[in-house]
């Protein structure tokens, strides 16, 4: 291994560390503070690393067909994520659509290249492709939505994409350190993350004000 590609390995695994490490601490606190939104940068900022230096050891040291597949997931869910609470009651705009169209494309330029892998795609591929494919179709349709409902769907869109963000790394780091139950093992966090979706949508739901009028 090169000094560069161990220097690469370094900062992502310490930047996913904290990424990971502020993500369920935020989870755990209240939401919609100033502190929330303090460590919510904070967050974005070590999760754009993480898929920076992803990036880099794909293109440049050696292609890994999942963590190809979430890293695109990761950093769409992280800045549409963070766009959702950003524009809140105003719902997309222009940069998004741009977002999404980019996104799209990233991925059909990604399913040939994992079909012809050697081996080719496992299984968890293609439920982080669907995971993504699933996003990407909302976000499509959204555009369709009266713009009176984004006063309340940012929020659920917030939630789930930056979940969702931080469960990736988490399948991400069992796929490269546990060996032992794959691929269960490597889908088990995208289970619990969808579990904890599920909690912050009930809870979601108990606040909204449409629901109470």
């Amino acid at each position: 291994m090169s000094p560069e590609h161990f220097a690469n390995i370094a900062v992502h695994v310490g930047s996913g560390t904290i990424a990971m490490a502020i993500g369920l601490y935020m989870l755990a606190r209240r939401k919609g503070t100033p502190a929330h939104r303090r460590w919510g940068r904070l967050f974005c900022y070590f999760t754009l690393l993480v898929c920076f230096s992803a990036a880099v050891g794909t293109v440049f040291f050696r292609f890994l067909p999942l963590f190809a597949v979430l890293n695109v997931l990761v950093l769409y869910q992280l800045v549409s994520g963070w766009r959702s609470a950003y524009t809140q009651g105003r719902g997309p705009a222009a940069i998004d659509a741009a977002w999404t169209v980019i996104a799209a494309v990233s991925s059909g330029v990604l399913v040939p290249i994992l079909l012809a892998a050697p081996g080719g795609a496992s299984m968890v591929v293609y439920a982080s492709l669907g995971a993504l494919a699933f996003i990407l179709l909302y976000d499509a349709l959204r555009w369709l939505f009266p713009r009176r409902w984004f006063h309340a769907l940012w929020r659920y869109e917030h939630s789930y994409k930056l979940i969702s963000s931080i469960f990736a790394m988490l399948s991400a780091l069992v796929g490269n350190v546990v060996r032992v139950g794959q691929p269960w093992s490597q889908i088990a966090p995208s289970v619990a993350g969808t579990l904890v979706v599920a909690y912050f949508f009930y809870r979601l739901s108990r606040q909204d004000p449409v629901r109470h009028t």
